[in-house]
This record gives C-alpha cells, structure tokens and sequence, in this order.
C-alpha cells in the first residue's frame, strides 16, 4: 500500500506547486493502521475477487481518509499537534500548506479510484456505485457530516444515541464504504453487500468506542496522537457515558456482531475476522 500511495505522491507532485506536493507526501506516507485499505482487499477476497488493481481501489480510501486527518487536526477543528507519532501536518508546514494539501488529496482520491477502477475493467454502472460509495461515506451524510456534528456537540453530553451516531457518521461511514466497494469489484450481490455494511458498520463503531477507551487510558506516547484530548474539549464519549469498563465491553459486542454477519452471510474470511478482533484489542 505505501508503494502505491508513494507511487501516486510522486506523480501527483508535477501537478502542484511547493509546498503542497511535500505535504501531501508527509500525510500519506506517515505509519498508520491502513485499516480502510485492508478492509478493501479482505472484502474483495472475501467474495472472490482475484483480478489485480485492487491495491489502487484500497489506496483511493486511504488517500480520503489521510485528508480527513489534516483537516480535522486543523486549529479551527481539533486543534492537534500530534498525529501517528510526529507533528500534525499544520504544525510540520503550516495551516495554509495543511489546508490546501487535504484539498489536494481530495482530488487525488479521484484520480487513484479512476485509475483502480480502470485496471479492474469494472463496467459502467458497477463503477458509478463504487464510487458514489466512497464520495456518499465521505460527504454530509458521513465523514464530513459526522465531524460538523461532533465539534458542535463540544460541550454538551450528548445520549448514547446520538453519540453513536455522530461516531456511525465521522468514523463508520468510510470503514462501511471501504468493505462494500472491495465487495463490489468482485462482483458482490446486494445482499452480499449489505452484510458487508452491516459488518464494516458495527467494526466502525466499535474503532471508536475503543479509540474513546484509549484516549482516557493510554499515553500520547501509546497512540501517537494526544491522549486526553476528548476531556481537554469537553466531548462526549462513551467512556463518560457509560465508563471504561462497559466501554469496552460495548465494543467487543459489536465486534462480535461483525464477525456473526459475516457467517451469517457465509463469507470466510479470516482477516476479516482478525481485523474485528484487531479493533478491539490494540494498544
């Protein structure tokens, strides 16, 4: 996956003046998880696909994903200066490169899902609904939309409800999107794709119910981020909702559910199910 976002950084770089392009670079090559790509390739095996360009399908995730982390540790947003072990791309730059570099990898985003859907000879209509997965999970109706809510709930205890929801939107949206477009491309029916959905839905909650447990538990130093933040911003979370202990017992259960979609639709997949398990057991 690095190979494919470094190959894309490179070409992307001729495009844009200095110094976007080395901005670009630093967000998309930082070490993380590449959880949303992995998903991709475990859905698209999954349900049997075996064609190459999936890698490129998987990086268009990833490329949305890495701006929504610019942008989100933005003074105006979170305020962060620590992300994935190193300065936060404003603080590395400055705000003005940041910003303009998470517009950037929007469009870049396009440009390797274009290029992936190609490589898969995927026809019309089935590249129209792939790619209206990831634009629908990372518009107002997902990603942005959760993120609008959630700095709008600063402040406020929100109900578990509603709590779920902005977290269903922020976070879900995009870990969903990515397990049903790597289902698509190899050729996923309806219902198929709707349990992978339902599993990417229940593993996107419970990533953030147990990215709430660690910011209250864990040092800056474990996560690579700042821990603590959720309190320093007086955000709801479902460890001030519920306390750590059922927290985490809240995303183990919703793990759990990911898997049993997954054998209920008779999908065998064990890094799907290595990934669930992952989500809930990380340091």
């Amino acid at each position: 996956m690095d190979a494919v976002l470094e190959r894309w950084g490179t070409r992307a770089a001729a495009l844009w003046p200095p110094p976007v392009p080395a901005a670009v670079r630093y967000s998309l090559l930082s070490t993380g998880k590449r959880l949303r790509p992995t998903l991709v390739c475990a859905a698209y095996e999954a349900v049997g696909g075996t064609a190459p360009g999936v890698d490129e399908l998987a990086a268009s995730v990833e490329v949305v994903h890495a701006y929504s982390l610019v942008h989100d540790d933005l003074p105006c947003m979170d305020n962060d200066d620590l992300r994935r072990g190193r300065p936060t791309t404003h603080r590395a730059f400055d705000v003005r490169t940041a910003t303009r570099a998470g517009y950037h990898m929007v469009a870049l985003a396009a440009r390797v899902l274009a290029a992936g859907l190609d490589t898969l000879g995927l026809d019309p209509d089935r590249r129209r609904i792939i790619a209206l997965e990831l634009y629908r999970a990372a518009g107002a109706g997902g990603m942005i939309g959760g993120q609008a809510l959630d700095l709008e709930a600063e402040g406020r205890r929100l109900p578990a409800a509603e709590l779920a929801d902005v977290h269903a939107r922020k976070t879900g949206a995009l870990i969903a999107a990515a397990c049903v477009m790597g289902g698509l491309a190899a050729g996923a029916t309806p219902a198929c794709s709707e349990s992978l959905r339902g599993y990417g839905g229940d593993v996107g909650l419970a990533f953030q119910i147990y990215d709430d447990v660690l910011d209250a538990t864990a040092t800056s130093a474990q996560l690579g981020k700042t821990a603590g933040k959720d309190a320093v911003l007086a955000k709801s979370t479902f460890v001030t909702l519920l306390g750590v202990g059922a927290a985490r017992a809240e995303a183990e259960r919703l793990a759990a559910r990911a898997v049993d979609r997954l054998r209920q639709a008779g999908l065998v997949s064990p890094t799907l199910v290595e990934l669930a398990h992952y989500i809930v057991t990380r340091p």
